[in-house]
């Protein structure tokens, strides 16, 4: 039970530190996004007033985080700073290598070229898109096996992040030899930021077992997903959710992981594993690109607020305030109006976009509109998750996403309730408008990983 039994839920801290905001016109707001080809990764981010283009690496590091920077020991080799990190790693993740890494996708791509290639599958409940670039820069192919209810925007289940076993199952027994791993995304970024029970993890750990496939996390909102099961799990309403954390580090062989998220840093990551043999060969990768094995291309300073991130991100002080205020975001869309994934998830409120714009066909990408509007009219920098991101498909043909979002992704401890009440009155001014709003097209794009660098035009409203 909460200490704090009142209506109002406070932020579990007290600002130290201030940082200025600008403020912008909706006349510099349109200049400057046409000069970034209305693609909001490449605004200024100085003239971004509400900053939810991602929860990775914006937060805002405690006080205790940056004491802990001042240890931080610049060593090559053997630093203090390295036992540090890898004592809080282990105190939550128990596997036998941890191999720090600059960021999460770092872990990946270290992972998977060690571990696949062409003819290969990697099935997952839903990579997310560097994970799947990973997968498919080796010439194996990413595959989503997501439970049916984590397909609708609008089903009212607890764990729509959770991973169809039995499709699994199928697959596995069809694929024999042919998958390398297992890869379970907690929680699942792509599908709305939903949670995975330990139910359905263990379920998939059996399924694993049966056919001699190992099973990782991709584990960057680990902290987020045990808060969830602690919340919606029967039976996991009393227990800590440290314990819930190494439970699920138990159902598993190794983990990908961005400290950018739940290890509340700004920078790093790991991949940590229990196989001596393939530790061996990532190490050997990582020394080739990213750093001498206790260090993996961050500073001592990086892995002292790593270390002392993750004793602070299984709080549960932290974590009640974090996915309630999350929560308190979801609400008031849908009081408004606005259709979302529901129930919202830990990290971020996707709104449904292809709902909101019914006019906008896929291909004019409903979701990079509405990001637009939000920026024009708010000063909001939002992320589009659907056919831009995922519509164009290695043989580089392009076909609309299951669905087209757009991610309100909240920093963590950075902003205030007020900043999210102003959120929600943007938001209310786009959906006034909504139908007359234009799509858009690609003018131009990179052959991978399109979202971050395309282009586009607005097209003429139809």
């Amino acid at each position: 039970m909460s200490p704090m039994p009142f209506k109002t839920l406070i932020e579990p801290f007290r600002i130290h530190a201030v940082e200025p905001l600008k403020m912008t016109t909706p006349v510099e707001r349109r200049r400057a996004v046409q000069a970034a080809g209305y693609n909001l990764f490449a605004l200024r981010s100085e003239d971004v007033l509400i900053d939810l283009l991602t929860d990775s690496g914006t937060g805002a590091m405690s006080r205790d985080q940056w004491a802990s920077i001042q240890h931080g020991d610049e060593s090559y080799a053997g630093s203090p700073s390295w036992f540090r990190f890898l004592e809080s790693v282990q105190d939550l993740f128990p596997f036998r290598h941890v191999i720090p890494t600059h960021q999460g996708r770092a872990a990946e791509r270290i992972l998977f070229t060690a571990l696949t290639g062409p003819g290969q599958s990697v099935p997952s409940n839903t990579h997310f898109d560097t994970t799947r670039a990973n997968v498919e820069f080796t010439g194996a192919e990413a595959v989503d096996l997501l439970i049916p209810e984590g397909h609708d925007p609008t089903a009212q289940h607890p764990f729509k992040g959770n991973m169809d076993v039995d499709a699994l199952d199928r697959f596995l027994a069809a694929h024999t030899g042919s998958v390398p791993v297992v890869f379970v995304t907690i929680t699942n970024n792509s599908g709305g930021g939903q949670p995975v029970s330990l139910a359905n993890l263990r379920a998939v750990r059996k399924v694993c077992d049966h056919h001699g496939v190992p099973l990782f996390l991709d584990a960057c909102r680990f902290a987020e997903n045990a808060w969830l099961i602690h919340e919606r799990e029967p039976g996991q309403q009393d227990r800590e959710v440290r314990d819930i954390v190494r439970d699920m580090a138990s159902l598993v062989d190794g983990m990908t992981m961005s400290a950018k998220k739940d290890g509340m840093a700004n920078i790093g990551g790991w991949l940590a594993l229990n196989d001596d043999k393939l530790a061996e060969q990532c190490r050997n990768l990582l020394i080739l690109t990213e750093g001498f094995p206790t260090y993996g291309g961050l500073a001592g300073r990086d892995l002292e607020a790593i270390a002392q991130g993750l004793q602070e991100v299984v709080q549960h002080d932290y974590l009640r305030y974090r996915i309630r205020s999350t929560g308190y975001l979801g609400d008031a869309l849908v009081k408004l109006g606005i259709p979302i994934v529901q129930p919202a998830g830990g990290h971020a409120v996707y709104i449904d976009a292809r709902a909101l714009l019914p006019h906008i066909p896929p291909l004019q990408y409903p979701g990079q509109a509405l990001a637009v509007a939000l920026y024009e009219a708010g000063g909001i920098r939002s992320c589009e998750i659907g056919t831009v991101m995922f519509g164009r498909h290695p043989d580089g043909s392009e076909h609309p996403a299951e669905l087209d979002l757009v991610r309100l992704a909240i920093p963590r401890r950075t902003y205030t309730q007020s900043h999210i009440d102003y959120v929600i009155e943007v938001c209310g001014k786009v959906l006034a408008q909504a139908g007359e709003l234009p799509g858009y097209k690609i003018v131009d794009e990179p052959p991978v990983l399109r979202h971050f660098t395309a282009r586009f035009e607005p097209l003429p409203f139809q």
